[in-house]
């Protein structure tokens, strides 16, 4: 599923999801050091993400955008939202991401928001279970978006038509 070759890295869009301080106590006091998870994407299906830690938060946010830039996957989407209803899971988090009709717009939470905004998706309803933790809930949103499917890899993995799997029926 990851394409990182037609992904022109001059147009990535970047976004800080979170910024956390972490005090590290030594015999002199206290160390103060950063985390940033920040997520990229192109707006029009690829996205990835990153932690970068540093002693100051514009290091950690160019670690994190640097490890984001390695870690970009292409996702099918249909017009401006996703194929189909999926849910993601990682430790305690647990996301519910569902297709929305045009001029919807995104229904989501902080950390799921900022994925799906430089993503490129427009109409979305999703619900965020179990956890508010924006590291796990970026990590639950990334392997629901890994199980999207297109029609055309659905059709071709059942050896139907695209016309066959689209047919809804009553």
């Amino acid at each position: 599923m990851s394409d990182k070759k037609n992904v022109d890295v001059k147009l990535l869009k970047e976004k800080v999801v979170a910024v956390n301080r972490v005090a590290k106590t030594v015999k002199g006091g206290r160390i103060f050091k950063f985390s940033a998870l920040v997520v990229v994407g192109d707006e029009s299906g690829s996205v990835g993400f990153g932690m970068g830690k540093a002693a100051e938060v514009p290091e950690a946010v160019r670690k994190g955008i640097e490890e984001a830039k390695k870690n970009l996957i292409k996702i099918p989407l249909r017009g401006k939202t996703i194929p189909h209803e999926v849910i993601g899971c990682f430790c305690a988090g647990r996301v519910l991401m569902k297709p929305a009709g045009e001029g919807t717009g995104v229904i989501a939470g902080g950390s799921m928001r900022a994925v799906l905004e430089v993503l490129g998706v427009k109409d979305i309803r999703t619900k965020s279970l179990r956890t508010n933790n924006p590291c796990n809930v970026v990590r639950a949103t990334f392997e629901g978006l890994k199980q999207l499917r297109s029609p055309e890899q659905v059709a071709a993995m059942r050896e139907k038509s695209v016309k066959d799997i689209l047919v809804r029926k009553r």
